[in-house]
């Protein structure tokens, strides 16, 4: 079989969604393999993005296994809308004098879960997003070259 160029890339794509989900119900507490998680409560953005990103590895794998071509529109907005609202949850820990009540919970946002010291969620979710959008517009380009 021939190298496909555009699935490679999906493939890319659908494990930068499956991690990001994973990694935020295991901060939740649903975790992988039942286990109880970290158990942080999501906040109102939060929420908004995880809406945006648990879709994606569905559409992606099932167009996978479908062999599907053009389907970077189902995935674009996705990812561009979640890049947005994490683009502004990242604001919002930078500058807390922006925050307007959506994090009400308040650990993504103050600092007190950062990964590795540097890392905090929101700037986890802002890079997953970006990295979704990229691999799907190189799957899409990959697509176009390959059709002529």
């Amino acid at each position: 079989m021939p190298f496909d160029g555009a699935r490679a890339w999906w493939w890319m794509a659908l494990a930068v969604a499956t991690a990001a989900t994973l990694g935020s119900l295991s901060l939740s507490g649903i975790g992988p393999l039942g286990w109880r998680g970290l158990g942080y409560f999501p906040c109102e953005l939060c929420w908004y993005q995880r809406v945006l990103m648990y879709p994606i590895p569905l559409v992606v794998g099932v167009a996978l296994a479908r062999r599907a071509r053009g389907f970077a529109w189902i995935v674009l907005p996705l990812a561009v809308a979640g890049f947005l609202v994490a683009t502004y949850h990242v604001l919002i820990q930078a500058n807390p004098a922006l925050e307007a009540g959506q994090c009400y919970v308040g650990s993504c946002v103050g600092g007190d879960l950062l990964f590795g010291g540097l890392v905090s969620v929101p700037q986890l979710s802002w890079a997953a997003f970006l990295l979704v959008a990229a691999l799907a517009l190189m799957a899409d380009r990959a697509e176009a070259a390959a059709a002529g």
